[in-house]
């Protein structure tokens, strides 16, 4: 079973849901499309979630 996981996009502040990388491959880093206003953003994973960061910052 996959492990989703909420994340809150750095541009518009929208949550949507993620899969989660299986957790032998933590910490992991992956860009991705806000699926909201689909500005780019790096989902940063680890043991504790994930959290988005913006290509811009």
């Amino acid at each position: 079973m996959m492990e989703t996981t909420d994340v809150t996009c750095p541009t518009c502040f929208e949550v949507f849901q993620v899969v989660m990388p299986p957790p032998d491959e933590l910490p992991a880093e992956m860009d991705y499309d806000c699926e909201v206003c689909c500005r780019p953003m790096v989902l940063v994973f680890d043991e504790g979630g994930c959290h988005a960061v913006g290509m811009d910052e």
